[in-house]
C-alpha cells in the first residue's frame, strides 16, 4: 500500500493522461479513491490469478507496472501453492495480456530472495523473473518490452522491521531481533520509485535493474533508532531466524553480474543470449565468471551509525505525520 501511495504520488503529477488500478483489495481501492479523489485514476477489481479480468484495465494503456504478489516469506512457506497460483501462473497472465494490449513496456518487481532462493516466496519470485526473460527473447522489436526490477526490502514499506522495533522501543518492550550481525539493504521509497521510473525511461527488453544500495547489519539499525528516540538503552532479544531467512541478502549473483553492465546508479543484469544449442559448448565455453564476486548487504557499502541516523531520522519524522 505504501509503495503504490508513493507511485502514484509521484506519476499523477507527471504527463500520464489516466492511471488504472487493478487489484483484488476493495478496502484499499476505496482508501486511495476517497485519499486522492482525482478523475484521472480508474480502479478495476480483479485478480491476476483470473485472466479475463486484467484485459480491460490494460486497454490503450502505455505502460504497466506488475507489483501483485504473496510476498510474506512464513505464509509462502506454509502455502506454497498459494504463492505458485499468484507470484508464477498470475505472471504469466500478465505478460499474456500486456502482450495481447499491445502495451510498450511491462515492469515487473522483483525481489532479492528471487536470487540464491531458499523459501517458497522466492522460488516463485525466481520463476516469476525466469518468465519474463524467456518471453523477452521471442518478442519482435516493435512489440512489448519486458523488464524487472529487483531490490531488496524497503524502509518502512510492508513487511519491514522498522515499525515494529519503534513500536517495541516506544513502549519499552524488549525489541525482539533475529540476529545481531544479520545484514540488509537499505533503500527508501523514492528510492524504489526511481529505480522503476529509470525503467520506464531508460529499459531494455529482459534486462533486471538493480539499485547499487549500502547496507548496515541490524545491531547499528537498532542502535541509530535508540539514538533517534533519545533511549540510551533498551533490552533486546534475540529470537533467532525465522522460516526461510538469510544472514544477508543477495541482490545479484556472481553468474548475473557477469552479464551485468553499469548504468550509473544500477546495475542491469542483460539476458544470456547465448544459443540452446550447446554441441559448441562442450569445446568453449565463458571461463571469466570466476572474477565476479555475489553483490550482497555483507558486501556493498556499510553505513555508519551516523550514517544510518542521518538516513532514517527524516523517515522516522514522516512515519509520525503520516
Amino acid at each position: 500500500m505504501e509503495q503504490v501511495q508513493a507511485f502514484l504520488d509521484r506519476i499523477i503529477k507527471s504527463q500520464f493522461k489516466k492511471i488504472n488500478i487493478l487489484s483484488r483489495d476493495e478496502k484499499k481501492q476505496e482508501d486511495l479513491r476517497n485519499f486522492y479523489k482525482n478523475s484521472k485514476i480508474s480502479f478495476y477489481i480483479g485478480d491476476i490469478r483470473d485472466k479475463m479480468s486484467i484485459m480491460e484495465p490494460m486497454h490503450n494503456v502505455d505502460y504497466v507496472f506488475h507489483a501483485a504478489a504473496l510476498k510474506q516469506v512464513p505464509s509462502c512457506e506454509f502455502y506454497p501453492l498459494e504463492a505458485i497460483k499468484t507470484n508464477v501462473l498470475g505472471t504469466q497472465n500478465v505478460l499474456d495480456c500486456a502482450v495481447e494490449a499491445k502495451v510498450k513496456k511491462l515492469i515487473v518487481l522483483s525481489t532479492d530472495k528471487a536470487v540464491y532462493p531458499i523459501n517458497a516466496m522466492g522460488m516463485t519470485k525466481a520463476l516469476m523473473e525466469k518468465i519474463i526473460i524467456a518471453k523477452s527473447r521471442t518478442l519482435k522489436k516493435n512489440e512489448t518490452k519486458v523488464m524487472i526490477t529487483r531490490y531488496g526490502n524497503v524502509l518502512f514499506s510492508r513487511g519491514s522491521v522498522l515499525p515494529l522495533f519503534i513500536k517495541q522501543i516506544i513502549n519499552k518492550e524488549k525489541i525482539t531481533v533475529t540476529d545481531m550481525n544479520m545484514t540488509r539493504f537499505l533503500m527508501t521509497l523514492d528510492d524504489a520509485i526511481n529505480l522503476v521510473q529509470f525503467a520506464i525511461n531508460e529499459g531494455e527488453n529482459g534486462n533486471i535493474y538493480i539499485p547499487k544500495t549500502p547496507g548496515t547489519n541490524i545491531k547499528t539499525l537498532v542502535n541509530a533508532l535508540l539514538n533517534i528516540y533519545n533511549y540510551s538503552k533498551s533490552k533486546v532479544s534475540i529470537i533467532g531466524i525465522r522460516h526461510g531467512e538469510k544472514m544477508s541478502e543477495t541482490l545479484m549473483s556472481k553468474e548475473e553480474k557477469f552479464l551485468s553492465k553499469d548504468c550509473g546508479k544500477y546495475f542491469a543484469i542483460r539476458p544470456d543470449k547465448r544459443s540452446l544449442n550447446y554441441d559448441k559448448y562442450f569445446i568453449s565455453g565463458e571461463k571469466n565468471i570466476k572474477n565476479f564476486n555475489d553483490y550482497t548487504s555483507d558486501t556493498t557499502e556499510q553505513l555508519s551509525l551516523q550514517q544510518t541516523i542521518n538516513l532514517l531520522r527524516p523517515l522516522v519524522k514522516n512515519s509520525k505525520s503520516s
